[in-house]
């Protein structure tokens, strides 16, 4: 072998040496999100940008405060901003129980009243834990809710923050119910350039859950996220495959970190009857309300932490892949009353 040979093998050891820092130096830059720990880790959004997008259930509440010890008597000025809060469906006895509370405090003036609505809100939710816990190899999310809800497109724009936070994920299509169920998911997975295992109509939901974990295993995956037909919470027979397919993948992937349920936010107060049913058959870890940017019945956040006791972790509040956002009680409180 010649000098000449020798040297240039030297030359391309190297530069592929050198080419390997560099890249193992863009990971550790970059960084990525661990399993186990909270997914779209991210600080929630300033109230400013979240305010204009709770403007319609703002507008009747802040109405109402702005109303108050005004010309009528203090006691219509009360009526009205119950009657606000119930129309925004935060829910006829928790709206009570808010004035009675708010009252309570014997606010004076205008600006006293809001302050202790805010007060009265805050403490209305629990000190819940709200980040998305995904303990497991891989980890397991079930999403379900009923048809209409933004389910599948939530779930996509769930899986674009995790791509984008580094996280590998594989979803599941195990909305094998309607005709061509699983189009959408897929759909969405090339997009975002995720995998999407998914089956035949009429296919057992729970066997293609089955399968996305067993792909995600395969490949490493560090998230499997499941989508699952959409159903009334009335019907039992879809609320009994539903259990199933929780109970099949806890055997496959020995757990199941989360369970959300999306609930529609223009639904109002029957979220909360469909939030309890499905609480009922799976255990539902977390709520995620959608279309929160088009509903003046934004009150049923309150609701459903109020009266159910479930967590919301996240918020949807557009069309955006980025508007899928952490829930932070303070934040939402103060876009929800500031004038």
């Amino acid at each position: 072998m010649t000098t000449g040979i020798i040297v240039a093998i030297i030359l391309v050891g190297l530069l592929i040496g050198l080419v390997v820092v560099l890249v193992r130096r863009s990971r550790s830059t970059t960084g990525t999100s661990a399993p186990g720990t909270s997914l779209l880790d991210t600080a929630p959004p300033e109230t400013g940008l979240l305010r204009p997008r709770l403007a319609r259930t703002r507008s009747a509440i802040s109405g109402a405060l702005g109303s108050m010890f005004g010309s009528g008597a203090p006691n219509d000025g009360w009526e009205a901003l119950e009657d606000a809060l119930i129309l925004a469906d935060v829910g006829p006895t928790a709206s009570s129980e808010i004035i009675a509370a708010v009252r309570e405090r014997s606010p004076q003036t205008g600006a006293e009243v809001s302050a202790a609505l805010r007060d009265v809100l805050l403490a209305g939710f629990l000190s819940q834990d709200r980040m998305l816990h995904v303990e497991g190899n891989p980890a397991v999310v079930i999403v379900a809710g009923v048809n209409g809800a933004g389910k599948t497109t939530t779930i996509a724009k769930l899986a674009h923050g995790l791509t984008v936070d580094g996280t590998s994920v594989v979803l599941g299509a195990a909305d094998t119910f309607r005709a061509a169920g699983d189009t959408q998911l897929v759909a969405w997975g090339k997009r975002i350039g995720v995998e999407v295992v998914s089956g035949d109509q009429g296919a057992d939901p729970a066997s293609v859950a089955f399968g996305a974990v067993d792909q995600a295993k395969a490949v490493g995956a560090d998230v499997v996220i499941i989508d699952t037909a959409g159903r009334l919470h009335a019907h039992t027979n879809l609320m009994d495959e539903l259990a199933k397919v929780v109970r099949v993948v806890e055997r496959e992937a020995g757990s199941v970190g989360e369970i959300l349920l999306v609930l529609d936010g223009s639904t109002g107060q029957n979220g909360i009857a469909q939030a309890r049913a499905f609480t009922e058959a799976v255990g539902v870890t977390g709520v995620v309300i959608t279309k929160l940017d088009g509903t003046a019945k934004g009150g049923v956040a309150v609701a459903v932490e109020k009266e159910l006791g479930l967590p919301i972790k996240y918020i949807g509040v557009g069309e955006g892949m980025d508007d899928l956002i952490p829930f932070e009680p303070s934040d939402f409180v103060e876009a929800l009353i500031s004038p």
